[in-house]
């Protein structure tokens, strides 16, 4: 084997690995692929003779492309759209028209949702500094290199966006033991709600529930305000489409979901929760209501 098909082999064994780090930082399946194509392209042409750890190597060049690709998209004011993502501007691929909602399921789960969620609102340094060392284990030594810091620069960005990703220690909730309720209540309420299920959905909601959403959400024909579990719930099965897009959150320090396909943002829902029932769900999807919500990962 020469020294090209050796690299070859070996950038096949990294590849997922880049994968990961391009879709964790970029947030858009089809971006990472175009990461990690500029990133072989750049190491077939490289002298690689004294790289002792062509991995790390590799996972800088990576992030570095990364890095330059999010700070363009603050300048041009962009926001990552990736497969099935429709908006007035723009169409979907057509691979999106094949996807089905158990797929939708899948990627959310293994993506994490909410965390695209948060990161999107970081800035591009604070997002590379906290996806390279908190979930990929990058040495700050190294991440600075990435961002031409030093590493107790990189350090303090990661902190930072640690805070902003999941509730700092001085936000968390006083009664845990209720918080712990109330986000194994939101879950199952999402999970009925995928699901249509709507025995438990009105198992769920207390009778008098009070359901508010921003007018851009919906259709003209559809309230804005409605009551009663039984409309609710009903209601609810109409949009199992879009709840196969969501993922919990908190959502202004209190459990709550977030509705973000591909990690967009689109809808963020405040529930009111008393006697371990759903009083409230306002459903907010003003862009400049969203701009004000305070959204953290749960875990």
């Amino acid at each position: 084997m020469d020294s090209d098909e050796v690299l070859a082999a070996r950038f096949e064994h990294d590849r997922q690995h880049l994968r990961a780090v391009a879709h964790r930082l970029v947030g858009s399946v089809h971006d990472a692929d175009d990461v990690v194509q500029q990133t072989w392209i750049k190491a077939s042409q490289a002298d690689l003779s004294d790289v002792a750890n062509l991995r790390g190597w590799l996972t800088t060049v990576t992030a570095r492309q990364c890095l330059d690709l999010l700070r363009a998209r603050r300048r041009r004011g962009e926001v990552a759209l990736d497969d099935g993502i429709e908006t007035a501007a723009t169409t979907p691929r057509p691979t999106a028209a094949t996807r089905t909602g158990e797929e939708e399921v899948l990627l959310a789960e293994s993506v994490g949702l909410a965390l695209l969620v948060v990161l999107d609102r970081l800035s591009p340094a604070q997002r590379v500094a906290f996806v390279l060392h908190d979930l990929f284990s990058v040495p700050f030594e190294e991440i600075g290199q990435v961002m031409d810091r030093s590493p107790a620069a990189a350090k303090k960005l990661a902190s930072r966006a640690r805070d902003r990703v999941y509730l700092a220690a001085g936000e968390q909730p006083v009664h845990q033991r209720q918080t712990a309720e109330h986000l194994l209540l939101v879950d199952a309420f999402l999970a009925a709600s995928r699901g249509g299920d709507l025995p438990v959905l009105l198992d769920l909601l207390a009778p008098d529930v009070v359901r508010r959403v921003d007018r851009i959400l919906v259709p003209d024909d559809v309230a804005t305000e409605i009551r009663g579990a039984r409309l609710v719930a009903e209601e609810t099965k109409l949009f199992t489409a879009r709840a196969r897009a969501g993922a919990v959150a908190w959502v202004d320090g209190a459990p709550g979901i977030v509705i973000a396909p591909r990690g967009r943002l689109q809808a963020a829902l405040r529930l009111g929760i008393v006697a371990g029932l759903i009083h409230t769900i306002d459903v907010i999807g003003e862009p400049s209501r969203l701009d004000r919500l305070t959204i953290a990962a749960t875990t």
